[in-house]
């Protein structure tokens, strides 16, 4: 991971630790009057992030977060999803496109339509982690992948 792929931003204090995955939801209505809101809102809304490395130990008054908040470096988190089996290739670009099963009671539901990733976003499939055949209800051929983006 290079210094370009992270980004610096504002996590609440009691959540900034390494590792820790987050969606990052966007502005809030309290956010407007913060004139820390340029830092804290750099990350694009309904992603997925991961924290790499708390920055320091300066804690910044929140309006949201009761103990403020610490700066951190933030990438984009790889996500877990399914693929049909057939484009399960490491290493493969793929055009995501979520199955439309219309099963939501699936066991696998969860998996095949993962929050902060949608319809159209670019990725590379990173690992092939295991055939979910048996445990989807519209008999669709599928691997668990972890995808970047």
């Amino acid at each position: 991971m290079t210094e370009s792929d992270t980004k610096i931003t504002l996590i609440g204090s009691r959540l900034a630790r390494e590792g820790l995955e987050f969606i990052f939801k966007g502005e809030m209505p309290e956010c407007k009057k913060c004139r820390l809101k340029n830092t804290c809102l750099n990350l694009e809304p309904e992603r997925r992030y991961r924290v790499e490395s708390v920055r320091n130990n300066d804690i910044h008054q929140c309006f949201l977060h009761d103990s403020g908040v610490l700066a951190v470096n933030v990438s984009r988190a790889p996500i877990l999803t399914t693929i049909e089996s057939r484009k399960a290739i490491v290493g493969a670009k793929i055009l995501c496109e979520p199955l439309n099963c219309g099963k939501r009671d699936c066991e696998v539901y969860e998996v095949c339509h993962p929050e902060g990733l949608s319809k159209g976003d670019k990725c590379k499939i990173v690992e092939v982690l295991e055939s979910l055949d048996s445990r989807c209800e519209a008999n669709y051929s599928l691997k668990k992948v972890k995808l970047s983006w």
